[in-house]
């Protein structure tokens, strides 16, 4: 479902980010495959140094389809982001993905809360973000964060995960799915 960035799925992954459906709302924008080569070797230069996490999201079959990111890291705490080509929207990977980075993020490093910053127009990621029982809104609770990601213009409505909820939320499903049985 995710695993390390590997440069060598970049051409790939740069015609799916390359939709202008797509492209609206990917936080490294790139204009050419050389390009994205490029930003993504920042990106893993990044990782080493702790400061950011990057992961491929993959299709059932193995293929690269999008990619999970974790930004701007410090504290414990960083800024999500995610992106997944428009062929493979709305089959269940962005969920898939997203627990599967949050298990990895919570219990196999020092982060403690993941904050999700969605563009009020961006009305797809606010639904899906919004079904999510781990995700709590922000705006008010961590105002000073929302008020810097909005310094500019008011656009943006502010998320975050916490360890605890997530961990408890996924030990719920755990036991639901072990009492189906």
């Amino acid at each position: 479902m995710i695993r390390k960035r590997d440069l060598h799925e970049c051409t790939a992954l740069y015609e799916l980010m390359s939709d202008p459906s797509v492209l609206a709302y990917v936080r490294q924008k790139a204009s050419s495959a050389d390009e994205y080569w490029f930003m993504t070797k920042q990106l893993m230069e990044e990782e080493e140094k702790g400061l950011s996490i990057s992961r491929t999201i993959i299709s059932d079959y193995g293929q690269p389809i999008g990619t999970i990111n974790l930004f701007d890291i410090e504290d414990g705490a960083g800024f999500l982001g995610t992106w997944i080509g428009k062929p493979f929207q709305g089959l269940g990977y962005n969920k898939k993905a997203k627990e599967q980075f949050l298990n990895e993020m919570f219990f196999e490093t020092d982060i403690h809360t993941i904050f999700l910053r969605i563009r009020r127009s961006n009305a797809k990621s606010i639904r899906a973000t919004e079904k999510l029982p781990y995700v709590l809104k922000a705006n008010t609770t961590h105002s000073k964060i929302y008020e810097a990601i909005n310094r500019q213009s008011d656009i943006y409505d502010l998320y975050y995960i916490p360890k605890d909820l997530f961990h408890l939320v996924m030990l719920q499903q755990s036991t639901e799915e072990e009492q189906a049985m």
